[in-house]
This record gives C-alpha cells, structure tokens and sequence, in this order.
C-alpha cells in the first residue's frame, strides 16, 4: 500500500467529522478522585452538556450512563504547556512547522492559532498520556524543543533598527478533542527569548537586548497614545510594524503576559527587574536554576514553566540545574506547571513522568498534579474553566488504571469537554497492522 493511501486511512480512522456536543449525561463512580486541588475517595463526577456538574460522594442521577472506576484513579485532564501541539508534524520537514515565523517582516504579530491542525497525528498521542488541554507557543532560536536552525536566526539590523526576533510571537490554547474545532482561546500570551538567545538576536549581548527591548516598549506607548499622528504620517519612523505595535500594546500596558524563555539565575533577575521597571507581566519558562532565585520568583509572583528533569549542566547558562528545582520553587510558594519533553509536542505525553520524578525528588504529590492540571490554567488566565474536577470546569476527565504519575498506567477513557475519545493513535493503528505472530518473548515481537 502507498504511503500516501496509509496515511489518509489512518486520518480517517482517527479524525471523523467533529462531534456533537455531549448531550448524555454521564457518571462517574466509585474512583479515587485527584480534583486537582483535593483528593475524594470513593466518589462520584457527573459530566453533562460538555460541562461538569458535580464531584463528590453522591450517587449517579437517574437516567445517566455509569461508568464504574471502583479501583481506578480519575483526574483532569492534563495541560501541556510551553507546546507545540497541532502547530508542526515532523521537526526537521520546514512545510509542516508552524510553530516558526522566520521573516523578517513580522514578529510580535504572528498567531500561531491561525496554522494550528485539529487533524495532526501528534494530538491523538499526546491525548492517550491524559493532555486533554495544550498551550501552543511559537519557536524560537531559544525554544526547548523542535529543529530551530542556525541559517534561521536573524541578526540585530535585519531590516532595520529593531530586529522583529526580539519576540516570536503570540501562544493559544487548544483542546485535544476530536473533531476540527480545537482552539479555545487564541493570543494568551507573547513570547520572547532571553540570556543566550535573545542576546544573539540583539547582536551578541545581553545588555544589548534590554535596552533594544526597553525601547521598543517606548515605542509602543508611543504609538499607543498617538495613533492619529501615526495614521497621517506625523510620527516619528518607528522600528516595528503597525502589526507588532499593535500586538505588543497589552503587553506594554501589563494586560498580556509575556512568557520569557530565560535560564541562567542572573538572567532570571535581571528579567525580574525588567518586568518591575516597565510594570509588564512575565512568566518565566525554564528557569534551570530558579532555585537559586527562587525567594525573588515568589516576591515578584511569577509563575514558572518547567521541565524538572533538565538536571545537567550542558552550557554555562544551566550550570546549577538539579532534580530539586521544581521542589524549591515550589516550597518557595512559587506556581509552577510541569512541561514534556523535547518542545512538548511528540513527548508532551512524559510530562507526568516528569512530575513523578518531581515528586521523588522532593515536589509534594499535590502540588505535581496542581503542576500538570489547576496551575496552568491559572498561569494563563483560565482558572476554573479546565484543569480540574469541579462543578462548572470543562468535562476534561481521564480514568486511569493506576496512579497517573506512574509510567505503567494507562487510561481507560478519556472525555474532553464531556465528549469521550477513541483510545487509539496513529502509532497504535501502524502497530495492529504490522504486528506479526510470533513465538518470541515481547523484547522481540514487532
């Protein structure tokens, strides 16, 4: 069979035409329930109209479909962050990463909501690691993950005074449901790389970069308080775009969080000190050795995206990076959310793996699912809407045979916004297919 053929019948399997939403009323009984900010044993969580309606010890309603979890743990679903989720396919094929504006006409402006694909056979994975919610961020050359190449990366003057890569764009929030309508909130956040990379980017040096960065916040109040001046031409050359200007207003007026991918303690105060003296709101994404700050991270109360098993020192700017850091952050009283691996997007499926490592070294258990479900809806301004088991939340639940941080257990449904998801993937689908009999012990089986 022609690859093409192969791939356009697992799309079909995997991808109908979007769902009704739930009309079906359905509980939930009898599991162990992680509501993301307490624990109910025994309890029951009733899902209707894509909304839940209740968590607690009461019996199912009449007339609802019951779903026994005696035995199984039941969670939120999870929210990937800091992802790259329906954005890009394969890392290294350019014509399906939309994850990367390397123009040098656009910056601030670009919207990754507009590329994002509900079809993309990365989210039926992510999914079956129970990520029912994702923030899809735009790369840049300071990205956690994804291919960003060298010969992409612009230099300070391309194109005039201000190069367009001190910002890579604006983030969106997708759900992972199936069906071709996955955006729920686009523009949640800019994004914009610090330390090494954003100073590569201003030409070489961190000092550089701050101040080009302070003065493009000038520029946008300035354009921001005389737009007529700009319309006829009566004000003065400004560096950006009326695109980027514009973009960048919430984020100079302190309405738009900038999420700041930053590593190195001293950067991450000379970032806190940034955001104080220009009254803008940061979340800092990375921070290898926030431990080290982490006292001045809870005083300013920003939030920070983590990967809490980057533990080695592989370049100067992550020299201090340990296994503890999301433990002291958090002891701290600093709201962390746990990240996947490799740009959270073929491996944004191991960020409960990573908050289970988290937890073995030092992170209290409720405060690793907090990481994965309450805090990053709280982060990025959607608390109560997702991330947890409460009345009102989204039906983003997940039925788990075991603990979910433990590698070995699986779910055994999944519901976004109370519609339940087929347990299946792309990978899962070329398994089947392939898998040959065979009298050989599971290490040799295909």
């Amino acid at each position: 069979m022609r690859l093409s053929h192969m791939i356009a019948g697992a799309v079909a399997a995997l991808s109908m035409a979007a769902p009704a939403v739930a009309q079906e009323t359905v509980a939930i009984v009898g599991g162990r329930i992680l509501t993301g900010t307490s624990v109910i044993e025994s309890g029951t969580v009733v899902l209707r109209d894509g909304k839940i309606v209740s968590v607690g010890s009461g019996a199912a309603p009449a007339g609802a479909r019951v779903i026994n979890a005696a035995g199984k743990t039941v969670a939120p679903g999870f929210v990937a962050v800091d992802s790259g989720l329906g954005g890009t396919e394969v890392g290294s094929v350019r014509g399906t990463n939309d994850l990367r504006n390397s123009a040098n006409t656009l910056s601030a402006a670009f919207d990754v909501s507009y590329g994002l694909d509900p079809w993309s056979f990365t989210l039926p994975v992510a999914r079956l690691g129970g990520i029912t919610r994702a923030v899809v961020v735009p790369q840049h050359p300071g990205s956690s993950g994804g291919h960003v190449h060298e010969e992409d990366t612009a230099g300070a003057g391309d194109g005039g005074f201000q190069t367009p890569g001190l910002f890579a764009g604006q983030a969106a929030i997708i759900n992972l449901g199936q069906g071709s309508d996955i955006l729920v909130k686009p523009r949640v956040a800019m994004v914009a790389p610090f330390g090494e990379a954003g100073a590569a980017v201003a030409g070489g040096a961190r000092g550089a970069q701050f101040v080009l960065f302070k003065e493009t916040l000038s520029e946008v109040r300035l354009y921001a308080r005389n737009k007529s001046a700009y319309e006829r031409a009566g004000l003065r050359n400004l560096s950006l775009s009326r695109a980027d200007l514009e973009a960048l207003i919430p984020v100079a007026n302190g309405a738009l969080p900038l999420i700041v991918t930053v590593h190195r303690a001293s950067d991450i105060q000379q970032v806190l000190r940034l955001a104080r003296e220009e009254g803008i709101k940061i979340i800092l994404d990375g921070a290898e050795e926030g431990w080290l700050v982490a006292g001045e991270i809870a005083a300013a109360n920003v939030p920070v995206l983590l990967n809490p098993i980057s533990n080695l020192p592989s370049d100067f700017e992550v020299r201090a990076a340990r296994m503890e850091n999301a433990a002291a952050l958090n002891a701290a009283g600093v709201v962390i959310a746990i990240k996947g691996n490799e740009g959270s997007t073929h491996r944004a499926r191991e960020a409960r793996y990573n908050a289970g490592n988290a937890v073995s070294h030092g992170l209290p258990y409720n405060a690793a699912i907090a990481a994965l479900t309450v805090n990053p809806a709280r982060i990025f301004g959607m608390a109560g809407q997702f991330g947890q088991i409460a009345p009102g939340a989204a039906g983003d639940v997940v039925i788990w045979s075991g603990d979910p941080l433990e590698p070995l257990s699986q779910p055994s449904a999944i519901f976004v916004n109370g519609v339940e998801q087929p347990l299946t993937s792309r990978p899962l689908l070329l398994r089947d297919r392939y898998l040959q009999p065979t009298t050989m012990p599971p290490a040799y089986r295909n």
